[in-house]
């Protein structure tokens, strides 16, 4: 297994939606902890539910403050469990995404999360893709401003065309161009670039001349290998060189665990990442 020398100018957070989901939800921040983690990140939670109960959202916050992990990035409604890739661009789902940016920014605020992160959505058979584009930008004009009202940045993610073939930003400067959008029209600059390196590497990017020409616009960085989206060093990905050149880069954010754990148990895919490394 590879061990990446570069790791330690980096602090790390584990995406709890996708490691550990072989436990329930409720247990998986105590499981990051054992592991060796202090911070975590999530997709949208709740599922179809864009309203929680006082209830949910009290015993999720309860898990992470009991295993005394720090919840660092949030997404908005995402829909990722019907199968979508958000809901921002998505005429059907404008009342579920409005009514959920004070849910999910509520929840963030309570727990001190810093980075909320609003998938795009895909394409819908019949619908203008300019008139999704136009409802985007104000949708996501309206979440960086509730984002930027608790100190928060709102992220703006590329993903991969072939997993994600409905998806229109699958490149970087197609992510990085509504970006711009979005702070031009909030004129707040908290609107960022979650550069997801697996989801990159995926369409055939230059991830070396991405970091060096988007790093400025980086929120947040995510990683996989590639193939397979497992841990680093099970796929052909050169993370020591990567993680080197966001350093010298000049970004100073997290770098997020988004994989799949290879043999299946999340608790043996950090072998490549010191324990003493895990701790933020």
């Amino acid at each position: 297994m590879t061990h990446v020398s570069a790791a330690s100018q980096h602090s790390y957070t584990v995406n709890l939606s996708i490691l550990f989901s072989e436990l329930p939800l409720l247990e998986r921040p105590a499981a990051a902890a054992a592991a060796g983690f202090t911070a975590a990140e999530l997709w949208w939670p709740f599922g179809e539910n864009h309203t929680p109960s006082q209830a949910e959202l009290d015993e999720l916050r309860k898990a992470f403050t009991d295993a005394g992990v720090q919840l660092t990035g949030l997404n908005f409604l995402d829909d990722l469990s019907r199968g979508q890739r958000g809901t921002v661009s998505v005429p059907a789902e404008r009342e579920r995404f409005r009514e959920n940016i004070a849910v999910t920014v509520s929840l963030a605020e309570s727990l001190g999360t810093k980075a909320l992160n609003a998938l795009y959505g895909n394409r819908v058979a019949g619908v203008d893709p300019a008139e999704q584009d136009e409802l985007a930008l104000e949708h996501l004009t309206l979440a960086a401003q509730a984002a930027h009202s608790i100190g928060a940045i709102l992220l703006v993610e590329a993903l991969n065309k072939p997993e994600s073939p409905d998806y229109p930003l699958v490149s970087a400067a197609a992510a990085v161009e509504v970006v711009d959008r979005v702070n031009a029209a909030t004129g707040l600059g908290n609107a960022k670039f979650l550069c997801d390196l697996y989801h990159l590497s995926m369409n055939g990017e230059d991830l070396a001349a991405v970091i060096d020409t988007y790093a400025d616009r980086f929120g947040h960085v995510q990683i996989a290998d590639n193939p397979g989206r497992n841990e680093p060093g099970t796929g052909s990905l050169d993370f020591e060189d990567l993680f080197a050149r966001l350093t010298a880069a000049g970004y100073q954010g997290r770098i997020g665990l988004e994989y799949r754990p290879a043999n299946g148990v999340s608790a043996d895919s950090f072998e490549w990442l010191p324990r003493e490394l895990r701790a933020n």
